[in-house]
């Protein structure tokens, strides 16, 4: 429980002062100023008193009751100080004093005696290097920082003191409020796991908000962000996603996969709503803690001015979203009740002159159409009436509907009462109208994501765990995909020609031959892939020229022979591999295969295992994925094989940790019904 760190029963401030200017005076200041109700107790050997309140001069002599410390001193006497809390009794302890794991091996070291030290009295810790918590509605103000924002719902933990600091000035200009806001700093004890989850069952946070730099351990951060993703919404900010991908190694799919989009796929996963922008970050907050979720993508436009609507309109379509096409009675209904020269068309347009009845009428009218999922209203700066009343509106029509509506009443000095007006009626305001199209696709997401969770996850048959055992041992993956029920095309292997040409016969006419080498990753640039092979003339000369071919480019070169395989028909060609993260675990990769891999770069990222719901939605997101729907010439492809398949390999990830990298490119996608293939595999353990 980390309660204590946001309702303290007493509050000790070990380095507490009396300089205005120093961080211990700002604790005690806003402890005293934002009106905490417990005792607070300034710990101080040279004062008596501090902004009229008892110094102490040990937290040894602090009276009870007493259950948080806050301890601003250098950090070379940071343990002591928190061996003197343990003993005093006290169980939670907040460390802003910077010097530790930030600093280097020296701050390292200190660091690790610091944890030591705080379980040995089984205190837990926040910190060090932060700046402290904040709960509104305690009310309760342990930081440094000037200032409060005014009691929310918005909750916000953040790896960076500087954020938090950043965010409390933001919120108090913008008059936006939030329910607690917490600094974790190095997080030697408390987590961004355990702040979620502790932010899950505050009854005043209806939306939790989090900047990361890291998760401290990838599976369990994931479990516990997607517990919370069922009961709240969970808004991400990650910090470092500009860095380059992993290093190439013996797959695509090792070149294609980076920390960044591990990241982006265990957040996907987890229901976690990934902000690319702090202003992202808490329009997002906002709307969702205040306005009901969209159940489509189907937007109305209302409006008094053309070209907020237009960037509206690109904005909405640039996030996937679209127009409501409006039925014939609402604009039937609306036509005589708007200006002649206004338009009943989405966007709705009541220009200039209407005043907040005319808006009230037409809001009223499009969230009454099935078509509209949700509704934007847009007021250009005018003359004609104060922008408090078209609010006051806004907000009584949006309150009599189950829809989600967003405001952009434009401008910064004339509407300051407005806004207000709408934040009392929790309908959130743009300053600018494009910004409301990234919250409504996340809005729109978090739907999804509620909805997709209602799939039962279906147990896979046919498969031989034994023979996968035996095939892992051996380092044998076409013999581990086929125990995994993943199908290959009839092949056998050959050393020599006169093997091959018995080979080929055996399996059929036409076959292809295939180099097998470890030392060529890309075996058709170096002509060690021969196609439609009709006859045995054409194997005893195709094997004659690969070997030929290989030895010429490196003499050196490790052949282990060629592999004859059935000529398959045309199909899709389908990237999926597997790859194993530090942080996550196994990494599943679908998108475009074959030769065009790296050209294409067209690949989707989840986390393994998949459902079969998960593995159509993440070949969705994809050029391959639209291909296998049928694409002008190209027929559809089958769709339940191919999701199939990738369930079956996501398994394979999650069964045997052991597997660097696995990968199928191509899996060859025949007509619907007729299956998929897989054409060539690799792996690395």
């Amino acid at each position: 429980m980390l309660e204590a760190f946001f309702k303290p029963k007493g509050v000790a401030i070990i380095g507490a002062s009396r300089d205005p200017h120093k961080l211990g005076y700002g604790v005690v200041r806003n402890l005293t100023e934002f009106r905490y109700k417990g005792p607070v107790y300034p710990v101080n050997a040279s004062a008596s008193e501090i902004l009229g309140l008892t110094c102490y001069p040990s937290v040894s002599q602090v009276p009870d009751p007493v259950d948080l410390a806050i301890i601003v001193v250098p950090a070379p006497n940071v343990v002591e100080m928190v061996d003197l809390c343990g003993k005093r009794g006290i169980k939670y302890v907040i460390v802003t004093s910077g010097g530790f794991g930030e600093t280097g091996e020296e701050g390292k070291a200190r660091e690790r005696l610091l944890k030591l030290t705080a379980d040995k009295h089984s205190i837990r810790l926040i910190g060090p290097n932060c700046i402290g918590s904040i709960d509104t509605h305690t009310p309760l103000n342990t930081t440094f920082v000037m200032g409060m924002p005014i009691p929310g719902d918005i909750g916000f933990t953040s790896q960076s003191g500087a954020m938090v600091a950043a965010v409390i000035d933001w919120a108090r200009g913008a008059g936006i409020g939030f329910s607690r806001i917490v600094s974790l700093g190095n997080q030697v004890d408390v987590t961004e796991r355990e702040m979620i989850a502790s932010m899950v069952n505050d009854p005043h946070t209806k939306v939790i908000t989090a900047y990361v730099e890291g998760v401290s351990n990838g599976r369990e951060f994931m479990a516990i962000a997607e517990e919370a993703a069922r009961k709240k919404p969970l808004i991400v900010l990650k910090g470092g996603t500009g860095e380059g991908g992993a290093k190439a190694v013996a797959s695509h799919t090792g070149s294609l996969a980076g920390s960044a989009d591990a990241y982006r796929a265990a957040f996907h996963r987890s229901g976690i709503l990934t902000a690319t922008t702090m202003e992202e970050l808490f329009d997002w907050a906002r709307a969702l803690a205040w306005q009901p979720l969209p159940k489509g993508n189907r937007i109305a436009v209302l409006t008094n001015a053309g070209g907020p609507a237009i960037l509206a309109v690109d904005a909405l379509e640039a996030s996937g979203l679209k127009l409501a096409p409006l039925t014939e009675a609402t604009r039937a209904h609306l036509k005589p009740r708007i200006p002649a020269a206004g338009s009943v068309n989405n966007p709705v347009d009541v220009l200039a002159g209407s005043g907040p009845a005319t808006y009230a009428l037409a809001l009223d009218t499009l969230l009454s159409d099935p078509t509209v999922d949700a509704a934007i209203v847009i007021q250009a700066p005018q003359d004609w009436f104060l922008p408090e009343s078209l609010a006051e509106v806004i907000g009584e029509v949006a309150a009599n509907h189950k829809k989600p509506v967003l405001a952009a009443i434009m401008g910064m000095a004339s509407v300051q009462k407005a806004l207000e007006i709408l934040h009392r009626k929790k309908v959130p305001n743009f300053a600018f109208p494009e910004r409301m199209a990234s919250t409504l696709k996340a809005m729109l997401n978090r739907y999804h994501w509620l909805e997709s969770q209602r799939e039962s996850h279906i147990s896979l048959s046919g498969i031989d765990h034994l023979e996968a055992q035996s095939a892992i041992y051996h380092q044998d993956f076409v013999r581990l995909m086929e125990a995994y029920g993943i199908r290959f095309p009839a092949f056998e292997l050959a050393q020599t020609a006169k093997m091959a040409a018995a080979k080929a016969s055996q399996i059929g006419y036409p076959v292809v031959m295939k180099l097998i080498s470890p030392d060529f990753t890309h075996k058709s640039d170096v002509g060690g892939v021969l196609l439609n092979l009709k006859t045995q003339d054409d194997v005893l000369q195709g094997f004659d020229a690969i070997m030929n071919m290989a030895k010429m480019i490196r003499s050196d070169a490790r052949i282990e022979g060629v592999l004859i395989q059935k000529m398959m028909p045309k199909g899709h060609e389908i990237l999926v591999g597997l790859k194993q993260d530090a942080q996550f675990g196994p990494l599943i990769v679908v998108g475009t295969g074959g030769v065009e891999v790296e050209l294409v770069r067209d690949v989707a990222m989840g986390i393994a295992p998949l459902s079969h719901q998960q593995a159509t939605e993440l070949l969705g997101r994809t050029i391959a994925g639209k291909r296998l729907n049928g694409w002008r010439s190209i027929p559809p492809g089958d769709w339940n094989a191919v999701t199939d398949a990738v369930v079956r390999l996501s398994q394979i990830g999650a069964d045997f940790p052991e597997i660097k990298e696995l990968e199928i490119n191509p899996l060859l996608v025949l007509d619907p019904g007729n299956g998929a293939f897989a054409l060539d595999v690799r792996g690395v353990i």
